[in-house]
């Protein structure tokens, strides 16, 4: 009874036009992020400083005229977007192409992606809260400290391994999924030569920053090193400290660059 009343309510939002438009203002969100990312990301190839992560981008927000109410909206559209994910949990993926019986054939990895990806807009968007009201703070100083922790134990190591063995896996995902250029699965387009450019370069980018961050990560964790398990932060500083790491940077600037614009295309002509 419990699963039909969650199915009924997911159904019925997914139904609503302006729940839609609102989710798919996430992926724009989404999108300004990696271009900030980028940004900060030339910056250090540069020689400026900066933290090229998630939390980085929403710091440089903040600091913007009229960023608090920016941070706000973004806020609004990544809970969408994750609420978004929850609903295709329980319906199905693509819940607003229709439901029915046929959606229940979803797979459950799939179902189980899509409440990974909710925790992760939501936990973007909290950031986003604090950064709005001034609580903000860098991930890369938070991920070391909790690094430091868990490092003190055998489970923690464990747990930091397993870790970093998942970014391994999605970053190797995202690659797939740009090489193959099975992202067009997710567009209500399937072609044109500057989709197929930001898509195959974006996701790929964005996949080898992410498997890096999880090498780092058991790299880390086998040194009793916290500060390489800072996430996608350590692993862009250290891409800069390899040979011809200026060369490296600004390839991978202009690669997460893609991949946010890549949101832009999602945004407008995702499959929802």
């Amino acid at each position: 009874m419990a699963d039909k009343t969650l199915h009924g309510v997911a159904d019925r939002a997914t139904n609503s036009d302006a729940f839609e438009y609102t989710a798919r203002a996430g992926f724009i969100t989404s999108g300004v992020l990696h271009l900030l990312v980028a940004y900060i990301v030339l910056r250090i190839a540069f020689g400026s400083g900066g933290n090229a992560d998630q939390s980085g981008a929403l710091a440089t927000l903040a600091r913007q005229t009229g960023g608090t109410l920016i941070l706000w909206v973004a806020a609004i559209g990544l809970v969408a977007l994750g609420l978004w994910r929850v609903a295709e949990a329980i319906i199905g993926s693509k819940p607003g192409e229709g439901s029915g019986p046929h959606s229940d054939d979803t797979p459950a990895w799939k179902r189980a992606k899509s409440i990974g990806l909710a925790i992760v807009n939501f936990a973007i968007a909290a950031s986003a809260v604090r950064f709005a009201t001034g609580s903000g703070q860098q991930s890369s100083q938070q991920n070391t400290g909790l690094s430091a922790q868990l490092m003190q134990s055998g489970w923690g190591k464990a747990l930091l391994i397993a870790v970093g063995l998942g970014l391994v896996g999605v970053g190797g995902y995202h690659v797939y999924k740009g090489v193959t250029k099975k992202f067009f699965k997710d567009l209500r387009v399937s072609g044109g030569t500057w989709v197929t450019a930001v898509g195959v370069s974006g996701y790929a980018a964005k996949g080898l920053v992410l498997a890096g961050a999880g090498l780092l990560v058991i790299i880390a964790t086998l040194q009793a090193d916290p500060s390489k398990a800072a996430g996608l932060d350590a692993a862009v500083k250290a891409l800069g400290q390899a040979p011809f790491g200026k060369v490296l940077l600004i390839l991978a600037a202009i690669g997460i660059a893609a991949f946010g614009v890549y949101n832009f295309v999602r945004g407008r002509y995702g499959r929802m």
